[in-house]
């Protein structure tokens, strides 16, 4: 089964399949050995196409962050239904919710301040990694919920977003 993830606003269509050694990981036409072994610290080493790298992860929900290599990623899974929800401008999220326990250290973009899909809203600290949240959509952010320095518990409500607000004429637009 084909799935969507979303890395840096593009779109990649992967699938898993089991394979006699482990599994392998379908992406561009290529299909590469991969596995996934969880450490005894937390970490994890991912072997893909017999290379090995220790990465960290923390989930929640539909997103996956992953600390490699010295960067932090934001994966999102999508689901086909959500795709096509957006394509017909459905309902999208108006809040961004903490991945993971940990604390505030800057704020990006501050209340009234408009931001687009994917715009580095705040950065926050949580086992000794930084990691940049972005904005789940386009939208004016209403309220930023903490400060810097504050912490917070995994799934606590940080920033939230109202729509932008479109022009009611083309005068108004000009203005």
């Amino acid at each position: 089964m084909q799935h969507a993830l979303i890395l840096d606003e593009q779109r990649y269509d992967v699938a898993l399949s089991r394979a006699a050694d482990g599994y392998r990981l379908h992406l561009d036409g290529q299909a590469l050995p991969c596995r996934l072994h969880r450490e005894d610290d937390g970490s994890y080493v991912l072997t893909l196409n017999d290379h090995s790298e220790r990465i960290y992860a923390a989930q929640r929900g539909d997103d996956l962050y992953i600390h490699l290599d010295g960067r932090s990623y934001h994966l999102r899974y999508r689901h086909p239904l959500d795709l096509l929800a957006e394509q017909q401008h459905g309902a999208a999220e108006d809040g961004l919710r903490a991945p993971m326990p940990g604390s505030l250290i800057a704020v990006r973009a501050g209340v009234g301040v408009a931001v687009t899909r994917g715009q580095t809203v705040l950065v926050i600290e949580s086992m000794k990694m930084e990691t940049a949240l972005a904005a789940p959509r386009d939208g004016v952010v209403a309220e930023v919920h903490v400060d810097a320095g504050e912490t917070f518990d995994r799934d606590a409500l940080l920033l939230s977003l109202v729509p932008l607000e479109e022009p009611e004429s083309t005068e108004e637009a000009l203005s």
